[in-house]
């Protein structure tokens, strides 16, 4: 389980490195911020962060909406562009590669902070960055889940079984328990169906997971839960 690793491209070394402590001091991890696109490419494929916060006016023939648009083919990574510029042609341009947010210079630390979480938030379950082949969908092995004031990075591996109460769904990990405000069966849709499965109508548990089973129980990591009659069959098999 990890934190949310944030990319920063811009030019600007003091504000760059500006930006990079505020982020530390929110709970992020941070990747060595880029000044140009040609380092921007290298720092996504190295670092493989989660989000990008982007000057727009970058210099060089390629500035922050090239690079963007470029994210936007070949990444399934969320930008929020963050400029000094807020003219009109500049929005319009901006608004073709789709930004997660747009930030005016100068923003606050409140103002950075909200546009992060507002971007996960409608972002959901952010796939893990990869380079995006024609025809062929990106896999899915991560998710994000608020914890507090932060999104926590959380592999499926992780996960050992879903559990529903009320209007809620507890999210249980091999160290830790989150709770999100959901139904089990539209959670279950995040998820690999090969992978997790739902074994009563409280309870889903991930089949890599499960150490013993019978008619009645699964057992994940000396858990016991049990398995509800419409279901059982289909476990079996």
């Amino acid at each position: 389980m990890s934190t949310l690793k944030i990319g920063i491209v811009e030019d600007e070394v003091i504000i760059a490195d500006h930006i990079a402590d505020i982020l530390v001091k929110l709970g992020y991890e941070v990747a060595e911020p880029s000044a140009s696109y040609a380092e921007a490419i290298e720092m996504i494929e190295v670092e493989m962060p989660d989000l990008l916060l982007l000057d727009i006016q970058l210099k060089g023939k390629r500035d922050g909406v090239d690079l963007a648009m470029k994210i936007k083919d070949e990444y399934n990574l969320p930008v929020i562009f963050l400029t000094a510029n807020a003219d009109a042609a500049t929005v319009q341009r901006a608004k073709k590669a789709n930004p997660a947010s747009y930030l005016i210079k100068p923003f606050t630390k409140e103002d950075l902070y909200t546009a992060i979480e507002i971007c996960m938030h409608n972002a959901a379950a952010i796939q893990p960055l990869k380079k995006v082949e024609e025809n062929k969908p990106l896999a899915t092995n991560t998710l994000f889940i608020k914890d507090g004031k932060l999104f926590k990075k959380v592999k499926f591996s992780d996960i050992q079984y879903l559990e529903s109460e009320h209007v809620y769904v507890k999210v249980h990990t091999v160290s830790q328990t989150f709770l999100v405000r959901t139904s089990l069966q539209e959670y279950l849709e995040k998820f690999d169906a090969n992978h997790f499965f739902r074994v009563h109508r409280g309870y889903a548990v991930n089949l890599d997971l499960i150490q013993k089973v019978n008619g009645d129980n699964v057992i994940i990591n000396d858990i016991r839960l049990p398995v509800g009659k419409s279901y059982r069959q289909q476990l079996l098999d």
